[in-house]
């Protein structure tokens, strides 16, 4: 019998991150994405923990009930990367299998491409690896998907933030199920795009019900989550898109490098991100970006939420992919 989920914190790179832990054995980080928190992987704990792993997801920097800094610029790529090796050595590990999901995973495939001497395997769920383009990437995609593109809408300091910190309940409800296979949005997916006049808000209709994948109590723990940044609950993550730009620019040494080191791919036909503009190429030639890809697994009816909306699928791939790795050392 493995033992219940534990709740720690560890300083890494210089803050405090909230930590979630089960199991031992080798470490498997999981790295949740936009706006969630470690409780995102509520039931992939139990089923690796008891197939011998030491399953660990933090809050990530910005979020839940880690340390939020104040500066947009402490949200990079290389400050996000470096909390993931940071955890990895705190926890006295020296390697890991890195899984992320949503922004998680362009954390998780950027920690493999960056030091690959530590992540043993990546895994991405939903956001694929995507090459650095020729410009950077929100003026590429604003010609195409003009100013109301969410990702464009989060970059005023102060606007996004206020708007879902209102009545971040009602932000959880509405985006968890109007972003997931069930809802009729994502038949066919399409970008999320606010256009001008509109609120945040406006753009997520309350649902009718939930999915069975989702409860209240799911929607309660999520807010509960938030609660400890009051006003600028959504601050953090929001930074995090702050930065997009700033991170094409840092990351020019690694242009046409690719991720070498063995990796998995899982996304829902259903997800938003299949939509945005080139993502189906990408999708098609994952081997050139990561010649070890294990599989590319596409999810029938799922959604954004990956690893909530199918939980058997996601922990099925993530045991077989696990069982392929050499031994930790």
């Amino acid at each position: 019998m493995t033992s219940a989920v534990e709740h720690s914190t560890v300083e890494v790179n210089g803050i405090r991150l909230h930590i979630a832990e089960q199991g031992r054995g080798p470490l498997v980080l999981l790295l949740h994405g936009f706006p969630e928190s470690w409780y995102s992987w509520r039931h992939q704990f139990g089923p690796l923990a008891e197939a011998g792993y030491r399953v660990v997801a933090p809050d990530q920097r910005g979020y839940g009930r880690s340390e939020q800094p104040e500066a947009i610029d402490a949200y990079s790529i290389f400050h996000l990367t470096g909390d993931v090796i940071a955890l990895i050595h705190a926890l006295g590990e020296e390697s890991a299998v890195v899984v992320g999901h949503d922004w998680g995973a362009p954390v998780a495939w950027h920690t493999a491409l960056f030091r690959p001497d530590v992540v043993r395997g990546v895994v991405g769920l939903s956001v694929p690896p995507v090459p650095r383009g020729p410009v950077p990437p929100l003026t590429a995609l604003g010609s195409v998907l003009g100013d109301g593109f969410y990702q464009i809408y989060f970059q005023e300091p102060g606007r996004a933030d206020a708007e879902l910190a209102a009545d971040p309940t009602a932000v959880f409800r509405r985006l968890l199920v109007g972003a997931s296979g069930d809802s009729p949005v994502t038949d066919p997916p399409r970008p999320w795009v606010i256009a001008k006049g509109e609120s945040l808000l406006g753009t997520m209709p309350e649902p009718d019900g939930l999915p069975g994948w989702l409860t209240e109590d799911d929607i309660a723990a999520f807010a509960r989550e938030y609660a400890n940044h009051g006003d600028h609950a959504f601050t953090g993550g929001l930074n995090w898109y702050r930065n997009i730009d700033r991170n094409w620019e840092l990351t020019a040494p690694f242009q046409n490098r690719a991720i070498d080191v063995p990796a998995l791919y899982m996304a829902g036909d259903r997800d938003v991100v299949r939509s945005f503009p080139g993502m189906d190429q990408v999708i098609a030639n994952l081997e050139h970006l990561v010649p070890k890809l294990h599989r590319s697994v596409t999810l029938p009816g799922c959604g954004h939420w990956t690893q909530q909306e199918r939980p058997h699928e996601v922990n099925a791939a993530l045991l077989d992919f696990l069982g392929t790795l050499p031994a930790a050392k």
